[in-house]
């Protein structure tokens, strides 16, 4: 089953929620995904880290009913 960007954001907001988040459907069926995260949480994190941020805040959803994220990360400013 395919997960709605709503549902994403949502997801990322519960870990993150100071964070900015902007979720866009790539192909229209629900399984690629393109998010931009902005978030304090991120300051002074590499960019690997930061996306294991999202990554567990998706809670083991990604390869599943989310088949791809493509994802932008950075602290605010």
């Amino acid at each position: 089953m395919a997960m709605q960007p709503a549902e994403i954001e949502a997801l990322i907001k519960a870990a993150l929620p100071d964070a900015e988040v902007t979720i866009e459907d790539l192909a229209g069926d629900g399984d690629h995904y393109a998010a931009t995260v902005v978030s304090e949480a991120f300051r002074g994190k590499s960019r690997v880290q930061q996306h294991q941020l999202v990554y567990a805040a998706l809670r083991g959803r990604m390869g599943g009913e989310l088949h791809a994220l493509a994802l932008q990360t950075s602290a605010p400013g």
